[in-house]
């Protein structure tokens, strides 16, 4: 509690949002304050979030300053990654603390961690994470639907981990979501987009932000999310585990920019089937 108290925290987590300079802002849409991901009520300029996991001084630096994140996930149960050593100690003043439920195995526990977190001065932002299951770490969606209903009529702005299902989505929507966060593949596999025909559902159907979340391995796959419409990006271990934490950092900015403008300038269309030439079949030299 001290440590969030010395960073001056607010619990209005729409007072600690926004930060970014207008030219960052520029950089980062590409129009401006004009395309601003709305969480909640709060608007962020930056579409890319850093998970929680592997922390270190380089890593949050990096994608910050690098990959413009104005929102950083915590894991509440793991605050303290080594003795001596404290996350808080790493996280910037003025970025967005998104404390997760990690390590609940039911909506009970997922519930109590949230309000933890609220008590502790993080804010309102909490990521539901539920997981019974060890070995692939999937989230059990029909728990995470109860948490949600629960801490969104408390007030908090939720962020569900989900695997992605049109039917668990919309109980979400009406549970009081902010926003859905599929998994593109495993936790930590770095695997890519293994859902992406049920993300791109989701992103058709659901009236609510999808935050592509798990697995997102390579800045081009960041950039085919954002393409598809995906509202945002979450991603850890892409950058901690890269031969360059900086460039990578970097290098998924200006993924999630190139994707997020190509998906608002209207992707050309894919022929089924043939060719069509470029240029009007008329004017053939003859012999």
């Amino acid at each position: 509690m001290d440590k969030l108290r010395e960073r001056g925290e607010k619990t209005d987590a729409g007072a600690i949002a926004g930060t970014t300079s207008g030219a960052g802002v520029k950089e980062q849409t590409g129009e401006g304050e004009g395309d601003c991901l709305l969480l909640g009520g709060h608007s962020f300029h930056s579409r890319f979030i850093l998970g929680s996991g592997k922390y270190s001084m380089q890593l949050i630096k990096a994608a910050v300053e690098d990959a413009g994140a104005e929102m950083i996930t915590l894991a509440v149960r793991r605050t303290n990654t080594r003795e001596g050593e404290n996350i808080l100690d790493f996280i910037p003043k003025g970025t967005t603390l998104l404390p997760n439920t990690s390590g609940a195995r039911n909506a009970e526990e997922a519930v109590r961690i949230a309000r933890l977190a609220r008590a502790l001065g993080c804010g309102d932002f909490v990521k539901i994470e539920i997981m019974r299951d060890s070995k692939y770490l999937l989230p059990d969606n029909e728990e995470t639907v109860k948490a949600t209903e629960i801490l969104a009529k408390e007030g908090f702005v939720v962020l569900p981990y989900m695997y992605p299902d049109l039917n668990i989505a919309r109980d979400l929507v009406n549970a009081g979501a902010a926003a859905v966060m599929p998994l593109a593949s495993p936790i930590g596999s770095n695997c890519g987009l293994a859902t992406k025909e049920f993300i791109q559902i989701l992103i058709d159907e659901i009236e609510l932000p999808v935050i592509v979340d798990a697995g997102i391995g390579r800045p081009s796959e960041a950039c085919e999310a954002m393409e598809m419409g995906a509202a945002a990006i979450m991603a850890n271990t892409a950058l901690a585990t890269a031969g360059n934490v900086t460039l990578m950092a970097s290098a998924f900015r200006q993924a999630i920019l190139a994707g997020r403008m190509a998906y608002r300038s209207g992707l050309g269309r894919v022929l089924k089937r043939g060719g069509e030439a470029s240029d009007p079949l008329t004017g053939f030299l003859r012999d």
